[in-house]
């Protein structure tokens, strides 16, 4: 016999729940994608964006891990996202990387989108949760941003993509080391 959960009053409105349970699609869309890129690395010898690219969809899913303790504690209910559509082949590394950007710079417009609906139904508690990721966001896409700038300060020519590639695994490296000072 399944038992039933007490629905308790909450300040988590209906409205906000459906925007946060978006926001972990997007996470799961995230993890998806950088795992689905970190394979198409691993099988065309992109060893180290590879790499890169695996421990990024693994932080998207603590992203969204956390997006769903935070539904659930406010009494809401998270709901595990479909995730479909993923892309499984690039015609290059660059490719990867400006997908990479373009997905980091949707991921902010969602985060803002959803803190600018908390401030203007006065949630700050989930205003402040989400502090956390519109910090994160920047971080996010300085990164992709700097991989991305790696194929013109670089060069794609000679010994240019395996060096890009080492580099890429240098960025996560740094941006890892600072989030943990």
């Amino acid at each position: 016999m399944e038992r039933q959960k007490v629905t308790a009053k909450r300040s988590l409105t209906d409205e906000t729940e459906k925007m946060l349970n978006e926001q972990i699609r997007m996470e799961g869309l995230s993890s998806a994608a950088y795992l689905s890129m970190a394979s198409w690395c691993e099988m065309t010898g992109y060893e180290n964006s590879a790499q890169f690219l695996y421990m990024h969809s693994d932080e998207e899913r603590m992203h969204m891990l956390k997006l769903f303790h935070y539904i659930n504690d406010a009494g809401g209910h998270a709901i595990q996202p479909e995730i479909t559509d993923i892309k499984h082949r690039y015609n290059s590394l660059r490719e990867v990387f400006e997908e990479v950007l373009d997905h980091e710079i949707a991921v902010t417009n969602s985060i803002n989108k959803i803190v600018n609906h908390c401030y203007e139904i006065k949630d700050f508690t989930t205003m402040n949760f989400l502090n956390w990721y519109v910090e994160e966001q920047r971080e996010e896409e300085t990164l992709a941003r700097r991989a991305v700038e790696l194929f013109d300060i670089i060069g794609e020519d000679g010994v240019g993509l395996w060096t890009i590639d080492k580099e890429i695994l240098n960025l996560g490296k740094q941006a890892a080391a600072a989030d943990q000072a």
